[in-house]
């Protein structure tokens, strides 16, 4: 009898420890990717009010958290520089959002654009960060030029690759599609492994030149002869029924591109006109011009959804909390380097006019560059199963400076105290991960965005900004998100209260001074 009850004991102690040493087990750390589209306005995405066909996208935004009110920095390179480092501004002792996730031990892969301002240390840039990285600077075409080469170069884990030693599964090979290609290949080669990873796939699309598929332009075309106006106040009206821009938003009326800085100015391209003034085949001309750009997103959206069957196929999605952003509003600059070819092909180099990238920024004002809400605005859809709610929106703020401080409370990890022998500096942002899991989070004391010239600055509900270095602007955002009211003539000491504040903000200049 006594031995049966020690032999009980000792069943119920062990059982107990292996209870206990189960309920220790951390849970498995969650694989991350972020996806960044380029040149795409606040409503382009079906997510957010777009006609263009984005179901992939459209799947994360029903199955997770869509933002209302999220910052980039309105232009590609400072937007990327502040998204990956944590930093407004900042230099040596920079931290990569990949230095993390190795530290915590993950695979990193990058597939896509790279394109920093120069603050960013040598050590961020892609080969240094990433186990596996295939990557360009700043811009060059979707389709290999008659030329054989492309504007700026590939580069394959930092070695230059020419045309002929792309990877590409589709031929003609097209940029969005081979960017993929890469990513899929490295992610297969990770399944084999029992690291988490961190994909971070940074797509071109749709930043001109204006080039896609032929099947994909040809489910477009047409759809946009109803002209800007008409979809505008479509698009305004989905929006509204969707709940996905700021309460008590209103549609901004047409105006032209205020930006004195980014020329040839051309008024075809820089000024407002009416649709119903122009004639047919002025239409034909500029349905086949919004037809190219919408094709490039429904290609980019293709391929997101590759990623998201081989994720899915391989038993990783449910652990997996996935991103999408866009570096800046959508951009209405004229770069036609091929101004007597259509867009579409291989041979031709266009860009998108000033009515279709407001069009892309309804229901706001203004565009790449500004620090005005079509510039600087951008959807923010965060998908993780299981731990942040399906079909959920949130009016809390967020901005791309707050991903870095994510990372860290994803990935339950410290910020280093070095980094390359340099002192980190300090982050500017904070977590977002309370708002992923529905909570309030205590709202940064500012947020900053737009180029020198075009720069925002905001502080609670009230943000200033100035267009061509002029006199800055004020506006209530809770009252007035569309920038419609500008309160600075009857609210000086709070133009001044903010302007001092942003005179000592990390990105300020000696030529900011109130």
């Amino acid at each position: 009898m006594k031995k049966n009850m020690t032999q009980k004991r000792l069943f119920y102690i062990l059982f107990t420890a292996i209870i206990c040493s189960c309920a220790e087990q951390k849970a498995p750390l969650p694989n991350i990717v972020l996806i960044m589209g380029d040149d795409i306005g606040y409503s382009d995405i079906g997510a957010y009010g777009g006609e263009i066909e984005t179901p992939n996208i459209n799947r994360l935004a029903d199955g997770g958290l869509k933002f209302t009110t999220f910052y980039n920095m309105a232009k590609c390179n400072p937007t990327r520089s502040t998204m990956l480092t944590g930093l407004y501004s900042g230099g040596e002792g920079a931290v990569h959002i990949g230095n993390l996730t190795k530290q915590a031990g993950y695979t990193n892969i990058m597939s896509g654009k790279e394109h920093f301002d120069s603050w960013v240390p040598e050590y961020c840039k892609a080969e240094n960060v990433f186990d596996h990285s295939f990557y360009f600077w700043a811009t060059t075409e979707y389709f290999l030029p008659p030329s054989g080469a492309f504007e700026r170069p590939f580069y394959l884990e930092g070695k230059e690759l020419s045309a002929d030693e792309i990877e590409h599964e589709k031929s003609p090979m097209y940029k969005t599609d081979f960017i993929t290609d890469y990513a899929l290949k490295w992610l297969d080669e990770t399944f084999q492994k029992e690291d988490p990873f961190f994909l971070y796939l940074p797509y071109h699309a749709a930043h001109y030149p204006l080039q896609a598929r032929p099947e994909d332009i040809e489910k477009y075309r047409g759809k946009y002869l109803k002209g800007w106006d008409v979809l505008r106040q479509e698009r305004f009206d989905r929006m509204e029924e969707m709940g996905v821009f700021p309460q008590g938003a209103k549609l901004s009326p047409p105006e032209n591109n205020l930006n004195k800085s980014r020329g040839p100015f051309l008024e075809d391209y820089t000024d407002y006109y009416a649709w119903d003034s122009l004639s047919a085949e002025k239409k034909d001309s500029l349905d086949l011009e919004m037809a190219v750009f919408a094709a490039i997103i429904d290609r980019m959206d293709q391929n997101i959804g590759r990623v998201l069957k081989k994720l899915e196929d391989n038993g990783k999605l449910e652990n997996t909390i996935i991103m999408y952003l866009n570096d800046n509003g959508s951009c209405p600059f004229y770069t036609n380097k091929i101004p007597n070819k259509e867009p579409g092909p291989a041979d031709s180099y266009w860009s998108l006019r000033t009515n279709w990238a407001m069009l892309g920024n309804t229901p706001f004002r203004q565009h790449k560059q500004s620090g005005l809400e079509g510039g600087s605005h951008t959807p923010f859809i965060a998908f993780w199963p299981g731990k942040i709610a399906p079909n959920t929106i949130t009016e809390q703020v967020g901005h791309v400076v707050d991903i870095a401080p994510t990372f860290l409370d994803l990935l339950n990890i410290q910020y280093p105290d070095s980094i390359q022998g340099h002192a980190t500096l300090p982050l500017h942002g904070s977590s977002l991960l309370p708002v992923f899991m529905g909570e309030q989070r205590r709202e940064p004391e500012f947020f900053i965005s737009g180029m020198d010239k075009f720069r925002m600055f905001r502080s609670g509900d009230y943000k200033i900004v100035r267009m061509n270095g002029g006199e800055w602007e004020l506006y209530n955002m809770a009252t007035d998100p569309s920038e419609l009211v500008n309160l600075a003539a009857n609210m000086p000491e709070k133009v001044n209260e903010l302007a001092m504040s942003y005179a000592s903000s990390p990105v300020a200049s000696g030529n900011d001074l109130p």
